[in-house]
């Protein structure tokens, strides 16, 4: 008698925490057993592979307007399918409130567009442009109750950015409802400054991009975002940091015990501002905000993922086609100001880091697993659910062969670009199998299931677990947690 749906035997099983050979029992799309001899009514012999928790990506721009009106080239058919393929078995994108919006009509609108799509499990950070009073009384609570428990906020950007006493707002409604603020933190008045005399003196071309958002304003604003959370003392993310000067704030905050997080992205290790210095438009396709740094700040960021300073890698995939579509809206020449801010990358994210950080000794096999799965699981209200191998979660499984080896082409991925940053390199070692909830989503090379199989994520709050943070005597009264002050 089978006594599982499923066994994967012979591997070798990586966790955040633990690397240990055994069998994986799979009932009912969870793991039901982990142990030595266990049968199954299939088999998936993994000898010689890790099995790996599937990859929480927790940063990805999906079938969603820019705020400059440009739709991302990805849908939650193909931008699902992408990551899958890349070893994630859930994607937590964006849903993103347009001025005038009500979070209600956002939540409906991303509904819409994720469940009849996405081929692996889902939610949505929803990025807040518009805090109302009845944003924050009404629906952004009521968000918090459907299990949709992050947003982001924006400090630069004229449709997107909020000022510090709406910020101060929106972290107080968090931390009532142990939600989590992300951050995109840059000085909208520095970058400004430096546009406009880049433009004035005719320095137009998308390299220049990179010199308009100065280090300064990322580093500025990231000291100004967590002093102002470690006020209203709540859980706080740092997006897609690119700067050593940022990342030792970031670092700085969490030393005097407050709940901030660190976030960085492949193309924060991996690619320079020199990748944008090409003939004509091409430099656009390197365009990315906060831009790419220099080698130093490459060493830099690789030292906050050894170091725990960033507890997440994500992608921040952003797919606009280098056509008119996206990239080249504005015309075959575009200014750095016109070009569309992003890069793609979801399907690369863990490939690269395993191939640059693991096979290289940068990372152990379990800080891998951290920085691509379990922090993030933790980080966002779906562990243990998702982001572990143990008996009750979720059968959320990545099988990767490390002598795999791989060269990129844009032909070879499977999202709706016609480019991708790293062509032509090579990647040691990939994701073969990929299986969310007991099912085989990739094998073979091929896709198993139908779009629309994916499930929508009801999400619990933050997990700070071993971040202490502290209560400032004089918010007492301000947040009505108390009568007088300490």
């Amino acid at each position: 008698m089978n006594d599982f749906d499923l066994v994967i035997s012979g591997g070798t099983v990586a966790t955040a925490v633990d690397t240990f050979a055994a069998d994986i029992g799979i009932k009912d799309g969870t793991i039901a057993a982990l142990g030595t001899g266990l049968t199954g009514a299939k088999t998936i012999n993994a000898s010689g592979k890790y099995v790996l928790p599937g990859g929480v990506e927790s940063h990805c721009h999906i079938e969603q307007e820019s705020s400059m009106g440009i739709m991302t080239s990805d849908d939650y058919y193909s931008g699902s399918v992408s990551a899958a393929f890349g070893g994630n078995t859930t994607i937590i994108p964006f849903a993103a409130q347009m001025k005038g919006q009500s979070l209600r009509e956002v939540i409906d609108l991303y509904h819409s567009r994720a469940a009849p799509k996405s081929v692996i499990d889902y939610s949505y950070h929803l990025i807040l442009s518009d805090p109302t009073e009845a944003v924050l009384r009404d629906e952004l609570p009521a968000a918090f109750e459907e299990g949709i428990m992050s947003f982001k906020v924006f400090m630069t950007y004229d449709m997107m950015k909020v000022d510090d006493g709406q910020m101060l707002d929106v972290l107080s409604i968090a931390r009532e409802h142990n939600a989590m603020t992300m951050v995109h933190a840059e000085n909208d008045a520095l970058i400004k400054w430096m546009s406009n005399r880049l433009l004035d003196r005719d320095y137009k071309a998308p390299k220049y991009h990179a010199l308009s958002h100065p280090r300064a304003a990322e580093v500025e604003a990231v000291h100004r975002a967590t002093q102002l959370a470690g006020f209203i003392d709540t859980p706080m993310l740092i997006v897609h940091v690119s700067t050593e000067k940022a990342a030792n704030v970031i670092a700085q905050a969490r030393l005097e015990g407050n709940k901030i997080f660190g976030e960085t992205c492949p193309h924060y290790l991996f690619l320079t501002s020199d990748d944008m210095d090409l003939p004509g438009a091409d430099g656009a396709k390197f365009c990315c905000s906060p831009p790419l740094r220099d080698e130093t700040a490459k060493e830099a960021i690789w030292r906050g993922l050894q170091n725990g300073t960033f507890q997440l890698l994500s992608s921040d995939h952003a797919p606009y086609r280098f056509d008119e579509t996206g990239k080249l809206r504005a015309g075959p020449n575009p200014s750095f100001k016109e070009c569309a801010n992003g890069v793609p990358g979801i399907e690369m994210r863990l490939p690269l880091l395993f191939s640059e950080g693991v096979q290289k000794g940068r990372v152990s096999i379990n800080q891998f697993v951290a920085l691509t799965s379990t922090n993030a699981a933790k980080m966002f209200g779906v562990h243990p659910r998702k982001g572990t191998i143990a008996v009750g979660a979720d059968a959320d499984i990545a099988i990767w062969d490390a002598n795999e080896v791989r060269t990129i082409t844009s032909d070879s991925l499977h999202d709706n670009m016609n480019y991708t940053p790293y062509e032509g390199w090579q990647i040691n070692g990939w994701p073969t199998t990929v299986i969310s909830r007991g099912r085989v989503v990739v094998a073979d090379n091929d896709l198993k299931v139908a779009r629309g199989s994916g499930e929508f994520l009801k999400r619990g709050p933050v997990d700070c677990t071993g971040m202490p943070g502290h209560l400032p005597p004089e918010l007492d009264v301000a947040l009505n947690f108390g009568a007088e002050l300490r």
